[in-house]
């Protein structure tokens, strides 16, 4: 009897289990690419109302106002349906801002993208007492208009030039006239500028309005390059400045515009040219400017505070580094009870680790605030009530993120920390946050929450994504450590197949970035390529991914290792991975390839050359082949000029390794990319075709970095990618 129950309990389960396998739906790129079936939904452009009880958001209505305290709508702000021109016709909000007293809206449509972050746009001006709306200037679209701080006025950047609208009078005033097309930018900055130091903004109102300042852009001697553009009877060539390593930069002057007298100030940021001004920033007063000032090896780091009225300046703060020093927005400064500054936080790696450091404004450390071998993300907020600085962190794993606050006795306070990817969005007051949670395996969940960390509300589950990848029956990424023949621990994740089993022999893919400061082995929910790494696990591909060294969150020495030689350790840890890799039973070790994309596809060209040993089948898109072609700011951060580091530059290109290729090698390009040049594929290719090696191609007329442009686009280049893959390894 208790055979026969036994027997039946077996069954039963393997019924179920192929009940379960059998109903399983199998992912294909139409799903991915097409239907969107993966895509998780999120809560976007969440800006919160100056009260810090209510908060707005853009939506299929319009403008909508939200309670912190419940978080139901109360009111709509502006009605999207209603948005109509003296012509009749309807705009389309594409982005907005209030001005200070919350009674006007800037609307920005008709947006055209410039480069990565820059855009112009035709800009209105609703009133919403009145609910009219008037255009903010006739004259040509428009760039980062912005409101002044009592909102009486309105700056914009137009071909190149600072503009002034008074919304009282209506009257549109020029205040830079030298702007001219590849020469002079005023009000904005230049593409290598928008691209590695990341804002394209470069004017800002002082805190009461008395001052604009800009940066001023002489591009004239950096050297052009030309995109080609097909579809016409005759291509069309765009050029634009693209300063490549070692090559002439902008120079950069730094100007205070006076709204009292219309006078204009020149702010004396030093002789020297050939340098940087990553960030210019307004302090608590309308007295003092911030200047950030770095050299052009980035290993010096100076803060200087300006006098706007005068244009004079002084060191406040200065900091040496024998790697070099990343960038970022972390900067903030503290006011006193009289409105005076008072000091200002920052971060830096100057012993080891990111962490955040307190000074007053002579420069002088009052506290260290955070400490431990753990490293600061970034600084999210400041709450200048309570003085508390808020930010994430990877204290309990590299893997993961929480929030912390810290005051400015150094007190850490935890935030938000469950075991994952862990972001917030406070509201004006700190008193109420949303946060944004998932893991590897788990889809974003939005909630509603007040200081204290109590639920207010779920704003989105996204319980249909969900249900839908355990439809696909979606495999569950794990994470584990890779211990290198130097005794170095590398993090990695690994996808395996469906019923996988230890007897069988799997084909392996790597997916690579590798970066400086980079990380792909990360516990949060990926996107449309996550869908990819499943599809292909579930046609029997085990998915993994290494941070080598040179990658972040790890401390700075695990991150600037790199130093001078980029390319070398970092491919030196991804070959180690894939010996262990294929040292396991399960594992065919005459399978192992390798995916990557920009930096990426650099690692997979050197994974098919100097890893050819090991790396049978490889994809390298929109890859860098030799650090001379990129750009100046990004490539010298990490390698110096190519006439300081010549062999730094040569030793790990790919070009120089070609003899090395015997697997199965694809390259793929967009004809357009305006960051990483189809030139490192083109005199990869050259190099390729001399060495007699054959290799597959694909290049995307039109198409940027990103490879979407045009119709189904990214759908062909994930067939072309997976029926190479299939080819070579199943």
């Amino acid at each position: 009897m208790k055979k026969t129950f036994t027997l039946l309990v077996v069954l039963i389960f393997a019924f179920q289990a192929f009940s379960q396998e059998s109903s399983t739906k199998k992912i294909n790129l139409e799903d991915i690419f097409n239907s969107h079936q993966f895509y998780a939904k999120s809560v976007r452009g969440i800006a919160s109302m100056n009260d810090g009880n209510h908060y707005c958001q853009l939506n299929m209505q319009g403008i909508v106002e939200s309670s912190y305290k419940t978080g139901e709508e109360t009111r709509v702000i502006v009605d999207a349906t209603k948005l109509f021109l003296a012509d009749s016709s309807l705009i389309r909000i594409n982005s907005y801002q209030f001005n200070q007293s919350e009674t006007q809206v800037l609307i920005a449509t008709n947006t055209e993208s410039i480069y990565r972050h820059s855009t112009k746009s035709d800009f209105y001006i609703f009133d919403i007492a009145s609910q009219s709306l008037k255009s903010l200037s006739n004259n040509g679209k428009q760039s980062l208009a912005s409101f002044s701080p009592d909102g009486s006025k309105v700056a914009f950047v137009r071909d190149n030039n600072l503009f002034l609208v008074n919304l009282i009078t209506n009257q549109e005033k020029q205040i830079t006239t030298d702007g001219k097309a590849e020469a002079i930018i005023n009000g904005s900055t230049d593409w290598v500028y928008e691209e590695e130091f990341s804002f394209s903004q470069a004017f800002f109102w002082s805190p009461n309005g008395k001052y604009i300042a800009y940066y001023k852009f002489d591009e004239s001697r950096v050297r052009e390059f030309q995109l080609t553009f097909y579809g016409k009877l005759y291509p069309k060539q765009d050029k634009y400045k693209y300063p490549k390593a070692g090559e002439d930069n902008s120079i950069v002057s730094i100007h205070s515009y006076s709204l009292a007298n219309g006078e204009t100030k020149t702010i004396n940021i030093g002789q020297e040219t050939d340098i940087y001004i990553p960030r210019i920033q307004w302090t608590s007063t309308d007295d003092a400017l911030s200047i950030s000032r770095l050299n052009r090896l980035q290993n010096k780091f100076e803060l200087l505070i300006a006098d706007p009225a005068t244009g004079n300046t002084n060191v406040i703060y200065t900091e040496n580094n024998k790697y070099y020093i990343d960038i970022t927005d972390d900067l903030h400064f503290i006011a006193g009870k009289k409105g005076a500054d008072q000091g200002f936080v920052i971060t830096s790696e100057m012993e080891g680790f990111k962490h955040i450091y307190y000074y007053d404004m002579q420069g002088k450390l009052l506290k260290k605030l955070t400490d431990g071998a753990w490293d600061v993300d970034a600084i999210i907020g400041f709450d200048t009530k309570k003085n508390k600085v808020y930010f994430n962190a990877a204290k309990n794993s590299p893997l993961n993120r929480e929030v912390y606050a810290v005051d400015l006795k150094g007190r850490l306070s935890v935030i938000e920390a469950k075991t994952g990817w862990n972001q917030v969005d406070f509201s004006s007051n700190f008193n109420y946050y949303i946060s944004n949670w998932s893991d590897a395996n788990t889809p974003p969940v939005y909630s509603l929450k007040n200081r204290k960390g109590q639920l207010i509300k779920t704003l989105q589950e996204n319980k249909g994504v969900s249900e839908t990848t355990n439809n696909f029956g979606f495999l569950k990424k794990e994470f584990f450590t890779i211990t290198t023949s130097e005794n170095i621990d590398l993090n990695a994740s690994r996808i395996l197949p469906p019923n996988f089993d230890e007897n069988k022999k799997y084909p392996v893919l790597f997916y690579v970035y590798g970066g400086p400061g980079s990380q792909t082995v990360q516990n949060r929910w990926g996107g449309s390529r996550d869908a990819w790494f499943q599809m292909l696990a579930q046609n029997n591909i085990i998915i993994v991914s290494v941070d080598n060294r040179g990658t972040g969150f790890r401390g700075e020495e695990f991150k600037k290792m790199t130093y001078l030689q980029l390319g070398k350790y970092e491919i030196q840890d991804q070959i180690e991975a894939a010996k262990y890799m294929a040292e396991l039973s399960y594992v065919d070790e005459n399978k192992i390839s390798i995916f990557g994309w920009s930096y990426g596809g650099y690692m997979s060209s050197l994974a098919m050359t100097k890893g050819a040993d090991i790396f049978n089948t490889g994809i390298a898109v929109a890859p860098v082949t030799n650090w001379r072609y990129y750009d100046n700011i990004y490539t010298e951060r990490y390698m110096r000029t190519p006439q300081e580091n010549a062999t730094g530059y040569d030793d790990n290109s790919p070009i120089n390794h070609v003899e090395k290729l015997k697997g199965n090698y694809l390259l793929i390009h967009g004809g357009a990319d305006d960051n990483v040049h189809t030139q490192n594929t083109y005199d990869l290719i050259t190099a390729l075709v001399a060495a007699n090696k054959q290799f597959e191609l694909m290049i995307y007329p039109n198409s940027n970095h990103g490879i979407y442009t045009g119709k189904n686009t990214s759908l062909n280049l994930y067939t072309k990618m997976t029926n190479f893959l299939y080819e070579h390894l199943k």
